[in-house]
């Protein structure tokens, strides 16, 4: 981890540079890389992990659709998202996309399944992410998202 996360809670640092890190690595499709980096994110806090690439997401996509999303918003953010991760990685699961989308947007209705593993969620968060910055830093996008979850928590 570098001192680029230095101002950031103890908690955040690990999962800011392990997001940095997955999300690099599934730019350049380099699959080594993105295994270390989605472990790293799986060992940390779910909540925490969960909280902070959930709220990039919805950031991402606020961003992208500044008059709100609707349905064909996001099967086009799905279907985009996967085609572009099957090219290279087989373990892209549309239903973990899903999920993901769903849980950021806070409209995921709780079937009582258990919800993916932690690895998987990490890949998936990554190769999103990933779609969603392209010709964007995802050190800037994890800055603003850990803006958001201090301005809710302030405001809480």
């Amino acid at each position: 981890m570098t001192n680029e996360w230095r101002h950031l809670p103890a908690p955040a640092r690990p999962i800011a540079a392990a997001t940095v890190a997955a999300v690099g690595a599934a730019r350049r499709q380099e699959r080594v890389a993105l295994t270390e980096a989605v472990a790293e994110l799986a060992a940390q806090d779910q909540a925490q992990t969960g909280l902070i690439l959930g709220t990039a997401v919805r950031v991402l996509l606020e961003a992208r659709h500044p008059d709100g999303l609707d349905a064909d918003d996001v099967r086009e953010v799905l279907s985009s998202s996967v085609r572009a991760a099957a090219a290279w990685c087989p373990e892209v699961d549309p239903q973990v996309l899903l999920f993901l989308l769903a849980n950021a947007l806070q409209v995921w209705e709780d079937d009582g399944s258990p919800p993916p593993k932690p690895d998987a969620l990490g890949l998936h968060a990554a190769l999103l992410i990933s779609h969603l910055t392209v010709g964007e830093k995802p050190e800037e996008v994890l800055t603003a998202a850990l803006g958001e979850i201090e301005r809710a928590q302030l405001n809480d």
